[in-house]
């Protein structure tokens, strides 16, 4: 059986979400509040489309005309016309979101308000700020519905136009996934890379020696200003399961850049790439250098391996992210390092005599 198309599959969130906001709105029973939180856990697509919705309520509770004509009857069909009736007496005020109303109108109604009334419902969001410490992470979810995961010791800025939504990644490495606007793409600023989308899911890490971009859905474009030999004219298209990495000459993500390469990456590579977003870190086979790099990139506690040989022993297993103490004292349990602590933020790890 074929996936749906993406923009298929796109309409089927947007029904199922606005059938949980008419539960919702009916009132839910322990057991169906945990199965909507589990809902919006289960892909970051979900709890977007949520967040799109409730904005869109929050739109049209604002501005009567437009609500007063959603809440007119939905007619599937023409109906025979009937004398009109005598008028009745008023009722009382009642919330706008009615239960009467089908989930798949419902979606569309508030697609087309959301999309109608965003530009001109009064000021856009100011440019915000998200950062985090050695170690830590953060899930936001955007004003245009899109979710931006941060990785630790990371920090971006964000900022929604009217023409465009821009965020600048300032460093560490962070995980988008973009809610579709035609209208408005979505502009990744990493150092001198950019990185252009629409609907799609991407990872933009910006290290001292490279910028990297893994795409995990749909595809982006990228280029860098004033882009040279370097860099294909006008962009590179990156498409899922694709890496990037365009390597800095030098300095910062922001130096002269060299060549880019692109590769198509295994679906291992790629979770084991996103490892941080589940707060843990698993490996298989993997050499104690990498395994080090991976712990080095999420905690202010760094590790040293000094010797080539334990640098490529091979590990396995699967250890908490932010506990690099701990994972060192599971190797020096097992007899295969001994430890030396330089100051207060360097673990040196030796083979054991």
């Amino acid at each position: 059986m074929k996936a749906p198309p993406p923009d298929d599959l796109a309409d089927e969130i947007e029904e199922l979400a606005a059938e949980w906001l008419v539960r919702r709105e009916e009132g839910l029973a322990p057991d169906a509040a945990r199965a909507f939180a589990a809902w919006q856990g289960a892909d970051p697509r979900h709890a977007a489309a949520v967040a799109r919705l409730e904005r869109a309520l929050g739109l049209m509770a604002r501005m009567p005309e437009v609500r007063d004509a959603l809440q007119a009857p939905v007619v599937p069909f023409p109906v025979p016309r009937r004398p009109a009736a005598p008028p009745r007496p008023a009722a009382p005020e009642r919330r706008w979101l009615r239960p009467a109303f089908a989930a798949t109108g419902l979606a569309a109604a508030l697609a087309l308000a959301a999309a109608t009334w965003w530009p001109r419902a009064g000021a856009l969001p100011s440019p915000r700020a998200y950062a985090t410490s050695a170690g830590g992470f953060e899930r936001a979810v955007l004003e245009d519905g899109s979710v931006v995961e941060l990785n630790g010791n990371s920090e971006l800025r964000v900022d929604l136009r009217a023409a465009e939504r821009r965020v600048t990644l300032v460093r560490g490495e962070a995980h988008f996934s973009v809610a579709p606007d035609a209208a408005r793409p979505f502009l990744v600023a990493a150092g001198a890379v950019s990185v252009r989308a629409v609907g799609t899911a991407f990872n933009v890490r910006l290290a001292a020696e490279s910028v990297e971009v893994l795409v995990t859905e749909g595809r982006v474009a990228l280029a860098r200003p004033a882009a040279g030999p370097s860099l294909a004219a006008p962009a590179t298209i990156v498409a899922a399961h694709e890496r990037i990495v365009v390597p800095a000459a030098g300095g910062t993500g922001a130096a002269v850049l060299g060549t880019p390469v692109v590769e198509r990456v295994a679906p291992e590579v790629v979770r084991a790439a996103l490892a941080w977003q589940e707060r843990r870190l698993v490996f298989a086979e993997t050499p104690l250098r990498e395994v080090v790099a991976q712990f080095n990139r999420r905690n202010r506690l760094q590790l040293i391996v000094a010797d080539p040989a334990l640098a490529a022993r091979p590990i396995g297993g699967t250890f908490a992210a932010d506990n690099a103490e701990g994972f060192v004292r599971l190797l020096e349990s097992g007899g295969a390092v001994t430890v030396e602590r330089r100051g207060e933020f360097e673990l040196v790890l030796r083979p054991a005599p």
